[in-house]
């Protein structure tokens, strides 16, 4: 097989191939790793390979798992492999080394996928954009000079330049869907509790972070789920499995129409580009002519009041990670160890009280029996995945005197204007993709599918949310998707 065949197959494809003994697992991986080295210069993608050590384990692997020999990358975040770097893309981390596999990371040995390495993030995963200061920025197959998004913005760009067919990703504010939005990607944000965590920890961000992949075909992230869901005795959620196969649901129809409610204004208040609506009504449009009952309505969710409850999990999740980097390495986090996102949330976190942070999480729960109660009336809830396309390398990240500017402003704010300070750090963030925390503080499903493709050639997806436990449903409509005119254009590997 020649690497033009290969960059156009899926994890099925793949799998099958192997299963078949058309191919064996070290050529396929051969063919992963000549794509990296051909593309990876331009993207900066993959921050860590271990090719040598995954080319011994493909000799090996037993061809009667779910996924065996197919290529595969971790997210340098949460998912670890013993022996290897994990560093969350963060200076002060950048020594550290994984001591165990983490459960997520387990599954997907079991299933036989070969784990290539890390790919790159932003730093802890805070922001939309991957260009950390410890790496470097992350580049957008597409059009190089825009980035692939974040906080998966490696893992995107691996895929959607054609190196691996799915990636580890995790998605705790739109991390999985803001980076396939931006690449022309299929990405699931599971319900909470849906997959693996730990071990060591029962939660992420509080609930609101979920690890699970990116992928290029609707039918490899169904097959993903069947493997990955899980009910764990030691996890702080559980959502009651599947009773079924999500690979066999996603090829059902629906057996009646869906009643389904569509928004273009964000949440927050911000601009929407043209394009984006466009994205929208071209769904909605396709949503009618499959005899779906479409109307426009927004959910009663205050956005504003949401995300500030969200910067408050934010800055006391940051709080506790540098107090334990603190212990862990026997003296003070300074500013110059952090990210200006980092060490802002962390000063503000310091000063969040136990009642606060009680009452930001109370919210989250409001929000939550809102949409549940929307959905009792809606299938489906469909908004632009990011309200604009992808923006350039660079564009949001902030210059050192913006910075400096920064941390001299959070020194004289009481705790009211600290947090203020951080909506206004992450303003012009949250103004491209104010479309995707909602999922995370309810716990809901959610995905973007890709059908759009803007006049210079940058992908654009939508968003679909559904009442928690309904992956079956979206997988369903995002195959019904996949096989329509939407996904045209957007289908093949862009030229670098």
């Amino acid at each position: 097989m020649d690497l033009k065949t290969y960059i156009k197959l899926d994890a099925t494809d793949i799998a099958e191939l192997i299963k078949m003994n058309e191919m064996r697992p070290p050529e396929f991986l051969e063919l992963a790793f000549q794509r990296l080295e051909e593309v990876n210069p331009a993207l900066n993608a993959v921050v860590h390979d271990r090719k040598s050590r995954v080319m011994s384990e493909a000799e090996t692997i037993d061809t009667n798992r779910p996924f065996p020999g197919v290529p595969m990358l971790l997210k340098n975040l949460s998912q670890s492999l013993a022996g290897e770097m994990l560093t969350s893309s963060a200076k002060i981390m950048k020594e550290t080394v994984s001591q165990r596999d983490s459960h997520f990371v387990g599954k997907l040995r079991e299933a036989g996928f070969m784990l290539m390495g890390h790919t790159n993030t932003p730093e802890f995963g805070l922001k939309n954009i991957t260009e950390p200061e410890l790496y470097g920025p992350t580049r957008n197959p597409w059009i190089t000079n825009h980035s692939p998004g974040g906080s998966s913005g490696g893992a995107a760009a691996a895929i959607a330049a054609g190196v691996v067919p799915v990636a580890g990703a995790s998605d705790g504010g739109g991390s999985i869907r803001i980076p396939a939005s931006f690449t022309g990607l299929f990405g699931l944000k599971p319900t909470r509790g849906r997959t693996p965590v730990g071990p060591g920890v029962g939660r992420q961000w509080q609930g609101a972070s979920i690890d699970f992949a990116l992928s290029k075909s609707v039918r490899d992230s169904a097959a993903l789920l069947d493997l990955l869901q899980i009910v764990q005795p030691e996890a702080a959620f559980q959502t009651p499995l599947f009773d079924g196969n999500y690979a066999e649901a996603m090829t059902e129809g629906f057996a009646k129409p869906m009643h389904i409610a569509f928004s273009t204004a964000s949440p927050v208040g911000t601009p929407v580009s043209e394009d984006a609506r466009e994205a929208v009504v071209k769904a909605v449009k396709w949503l009618e002519s499959q005899g779906h009952i479409v109307e426009e309505q927004a959910n009663d969710v205050n956005g504003i009041d949401l995300m500030r409850h969200y910067y408050i999990m934010n800055s006391g999740e940051i709080a506790s990670v540098v107090n334990q980097l603190e212990q862990a390495i026997g003296k003070p986090v300074t500013a110059d160890d952090l990210e200006i996102e980092t060490w802002l949330l962390n000063e503000a976190g310091k000063s969040v009280s136990a009642a606060e942070y009680s009452a930001s999480l109370a919210a989250w729960d409001q929000a939550a029996a809102q949409m549940a109660a929307f959905h009792r009336t809606y299938d489906f809830h469909i908004t632009p995945a990011t309200a604009f396309p992808a923006p350039e390398v660079g564009e949001l990240t902030y210059s050192t005197e913006q910075q400096g500017m920064f941390r001299d402003k959070i020194k004289g704010l009481d705790k009211s204007g600290q947090q203020e300070l951080i909506y206004e750090m992450f303003l012009p963030s949250l103004t491209y993709t104010p479309f995707t925390q909602l999922a995370n503080l309810t716990g809901q499903p959610a995905m973007s599918v890709p059908v759009h493709k803007t006049t210079v050639g940058l992908p654009l997806g939508v968003q679909v949310m559904a009442a928690k436990g309904n992956e079956d449903m979206l997988l369903k409509l995002a195959g019904q998707m996949e096989q329509s005119d939407l996904w045209e254009g957007l289908r093949g590997i862009p030229s670098l």
